[in-house]
């Protein structure tokens, strides 16, 4: 278990530190008035620091190397 949970956090920290971040759309009512309703598509992002991803690289290597010795 501790192996591939390792190898998992390596995987997101290099994914999170190629990709910064990701934006998406949402569907927002403007108006509501009964029968009329005005809704506006909105972009929202998601943004987290590169140095994030390092960090999980690193514990999910520590993780690895401290699920191989126990073996």
């Amino acid at each position: 278990m501790g192996k591939s949970l390792g190898v998992l956090l390596i995987v997101i920290g290099l994914i999170m530190v190629v990709w910064s971040g990701f934006t998406y759309t949402k569907k927002e009512k403007i108006i509501d008035a009964g029968p009329i309703e005005i809704s506006a598509d909105r972009e929202k992002s998601v943004n987290w620091p590169p140095y994030v991803g390092g960090v999980a690289m690193l514990v999910g290597v520590i993780v690895y190397v401290a699920a191989r010795r126990k073996q």
